[in-house]
């Protein structure tokens, strides 16, 4: 069984790793341990046990960080912030009055340690937790959409790694399906003796924590009531999502074990820049060339845009570097009613050769003040 040894080990992977790598280091044992390549092998199937487990508890942010922190003492507490703190709490205790017991070498139960404190609380929190419905792990994924998408919004089709309920065993993990309660300890998981004032206790012996009667395991998923698979979804992303915004898909994570509800997913989107047109905010920005004609004589002039063409007014006697603001022309609130606002930024295109330039000279009386004048050093 996996307690009690290092998890990042068990993946080959250093405790610094990212998510990134500890996902692909799972994948490639899983595909080399997995029982549907190895029938019939014990050790490839315990292996693979170990593994799924330490990718459960690792993938997991919370998990990891309380392994991280407590070791298999955060599995032994049902990973559970509240006794973490409590744990915690007393451990700063313990180092603050050396004069006082000490339990180093021992197999105390720190959530027997807890109920002693806090009352049955913990003792029925901790039995829900190892017998009870466990709800499946949150997924994280990302997609990548052009500009033009994420202002209208669009629909995309995904795929998806995660684990799904086994198909054989409906999740239970046995060959013949739900398990009676393990007679040694009631189903709790646990087994516990006093020792005077001191309640010490530990991992049911005949169910291993399950709290369900020692049976033959499902031959598909090898009694983690789960699989490996590849999901394809279609996903629809709002009108006026961000850079870095994230969809929530309900339900779409990894399959729940006992009982509980599967996880969600959350896809993060990012948004490839666009040649033309810039976003602030929910304001879009690009840069408008006219002719030097209509630069100065004023013009309608036709601007694409991401909803269709739009036709924009340029006054007489309009310089390079003037912005016109087309309102609600921009990007649609992600929240709310109404959108963004379009700024088109003109710029004047000179044209060149002997043609131009004699009829610039031409326009050089025309210029009724120095240009530069306001220029100071």
């Amino acid at each position: 069984m996996a307690e009690g040894k290092d998890l990042y080990a068990l993946l080959g992977v250093p405790r610094t790793a990212t998510a990134e790598e500890i996902k692909k280091a799972y994948r490639r044992l899983a595909r080399k341990y997995h029982p549907d390549v190895n029938p019939g092998d014990k050790e490839a199937e315990e292996k693979f046990k170990e593994i799924s487990l330490a990718f459960e508890i690792l993938s997991d942010p919370k998990k990891r960080a309380l392994y991280d922190e407590m070791g298999w003492d955060a599995a032994r507490i049902g990973w559970d912030p509240e006794k973490a703190a409590a744990w915690r709490r007393w451990k700063a205790g313990r180092a603050a009055s050396p004069g006082g017991f000490d339990f180093e070498g021992f197999s105390v139960d720190l959530g027997d340690i807890f109920g002693d404190i806090f009352g049955d609380f913990f003792r029925a929190a901790r039995a829900r937790t190892e017998t009870g419905p466990v709800p499946g792990q949150d997924l994280r994924a990302a997609i990548t959409i052009d500009l033009a998408e994420a202002v209208r919004g669009t629909t995309r089709t995904i795929e998806v790694e995660r684990n799904a309920t086994c198909d054989r065993c409906g999740g239970t993990g046995r060959a013949e399906g739900r398990a009676p309660v393990c007679p040694t300890c009631g189903g709790s998981g646990r087994v516990h003796t006093s020792r005077g004032n001191v309640v010490f206790g530990g991992v049911c012996p005949a169910c291993r924590g399950t709290g369900e009667a020692p049976g033959p395991a499902c031959p598909r998923c090898q009694g983690a009531g789960t699989v490996p698979t590849t999901a394809r979804l279609e996903v629809k992303i709002p009108a006026g999502i961000a850079d870095g915004g994230v969809v929530r898909l309900p339900g779409q994570g990894g399959a729940g074990l006992r009982g509980g509800p599967a996880g969600d997913l959350y896809l993060e989107v990012k948004v490839r820049p666009h040649p033309v047109y810039r976003r602030v905010g929910d304001d879009l920005h690009v840069v408008l060339p006219i002719t030097v004609h209509e630069a100065i004589a004023g013009a309608t002039v036709r601007l694409p845009t991401f909803d269709g063409t739009v036709e924009v007014k340029v006054p007489p006697g309009s310089p390079s570097g003037r912005k016109l603001r087309l309102r609600g022309k921009g990007v649609p609130h992600l929240k709310g009613e109404g959108r963004g606002d379009l700024y088109a930024e003109l710029r004047v295109e000179v044209p060149t050769g002997p043609e131009a330039e004699r009829l610039a000279r031409q326009m050089e009386p025309l210029y009724d003040r120095d240009v530069r004048a306001a220029l100071v050093a």
